[in-house]
C-alpha cells in the first residue's frame, strides 16, 4: 500500500508530465521514434527500379530468378524503462532524489509512448531483478509504473547493469527502445551496454547530484557508501581533500561519458538540481539532426 504522500507524489507526476507530454514532447517523441522500425513483411520478384541492397541472395540463388526483401513500417512500438533501484538512488541533495527523479522521467516517457499508442514496460534492478512489468498500454498502467518506481522497497543494494540487461534479453525477442536509467556509478556495464544496443535502441538516461562531484567546507563528517554500508570520516575544511574528490568525481563521469560512447548508446544527463526539460529537448533535437 502507498503511503498518503506517495499518492500526493504520483498525483503531482501525473499532472505535471501528463501536461509536458501534450504540450512538448509527444510530437518531439512521434518524430524521433515512429516510422525508425523496420520489420520483415515478404519476399517477392525483383522489378526494374527496385534497391539492389534489398536483394535476397538467398531466395535468389534457391531459385534462380532475382528476389527482394519488402519490409514494412513499424506502426507500434515497444518501450521498455530499464530502472536502477540500488541503494545509491535514494540520495538527493537538493530538489528531490535520484529515485523521484526517475520517477518522473519514467513518466514522462510512458505518457509519451502511450500517446502514440505504443506498449510501455518496466523492469527494476539491483544486484538483482526487483520487478519486471511485461509491456502494456493504458494510463492505469502507467500510474503503475509510476507507483512502482517511487514505492518499490528493493531486497539488494548494489548495482547491476549486465544483470538487467541479460534479464531483458531473455524476455523481449522483438526489438524496443530500451530507456536505461541510472546513476551509473558502478562500473563494468559497457560491453553488455554494447551487446545490448546491437539488438535495442538504447539510450542512457543518467541521474547525478551535484553532492556526487563536490563536497562543502562544513568541517568534519562521516561518509557513507550507499551501496556497500563503507563509511568515512572526511576534513571537508581541507581544501586537498575537497579538490581530490572533486578530480576523482570528474575523472569518473568523464570514463563514463567515454563508455556510454564506446557502446554507441545515446545519454541524456540529468540532476537532482536542474529542471530536466532542456536535457530530453536536446536528446530529441539532436535525434532529429542524425535521422
Amino acid at each position: 500500500m502507498l503511503s498518503r504522500e506517495q499518492l500526493r507524489a504520483v498525483r503531482k507526476i501525473q499532472i505535471r508530465t501528463s501536461h509536458l507530454v501534450s504540450d512538448l514532447f509527444a510530437g518531439q517523441y512521434q518524430s524521433v521514434f515512429k516510422g525508425r522500425g523496420m520489420e520483415f513483411a515478404e519476399v517477392r520478384l525483383y522489378q526494374p527500379g527496385d534497391d539492389v541492397r534489398t536483394i535476397d541472395w538467398n531466395v535468389t540463388a534457391r531459385t534462380g530468378t532475382p528476389h527482394v526483401k519488402r519490409f514494412a513500417e513499424e506502426r507500434e512500438l515497444t518501450v521498455m524503462l530499464v530502472v536502477d533501484a540500488s541503494a545509491s538512488t535514494v540520495f538527493g541533495s537538493r530538489r528531490q532524489t535520484k529515485q523521484a527523479l526517475a520517477a518522473e522521467l519514467g513518466a514522462l516517457l510512458a505518457f509519451s509512448a502511450i500517446t502514440n499508442n505504443d506498449k510501455v514496460g518496466l523492469v527494476m534492478f539491483s544486484d538483482r531483478i526487483e520487478l519486471a512489468l511485461p509491456p502494456r498500454k493504458g494510463n492505469r498502467h502507467v500510474l503503475r509504473v509510476i507507483r512502482e518506481i517511487l514505492s518499490l522497497r528493493p531486497t539488494g543494494r548494489g548495482t547491476d547493469v549486465p544483470a538487467a540487461l541479460e534479464h531483458l534479453g531473455r524476455v523481449t525477442k522483438r526489438r524496443c527502445v530500451l530507456f536505461l536509467v541510472s546513476d551509473f556509478l558502478t562500473p563494468g556495464w559497457k560491453q553488455a551496454l554494447r551487446l545490448a544496443s546491437r539488438r535495442h535502441d538504447v539510450i542512457a538516461v543518467v541521474l547525478e547530484d551535484p553532492r556526487e562531484s563536490e563536497l562543502p567546507s562544513v568541517g568534519l563528517v562521516e561518509l557513507e557508501e550507499a551501496e556497500t554500508g563503507e563509511r568515512y570520516v572526511v576534513d571537508t575544511r581541507d581544501w586537498r581533500v575537497r579538490d581530490a574528490f572533486a578530480r576523482q568525481a570528474a575523472l569518473a563521469r568523464a570514463q563514463r561519458d567515454r563508455d556510454l560512447r564506446a557502446a554507441d548508446v545515446d545519454a541524456i544527463v540529468v540532476g537532482t538540481d536542474r529542471p530536466y526539460i532542456e536535457a530530453i529537448m536536446r536528446f530529441f533535437r539532436m535525434r532529429e539532426r542524425r535521422a
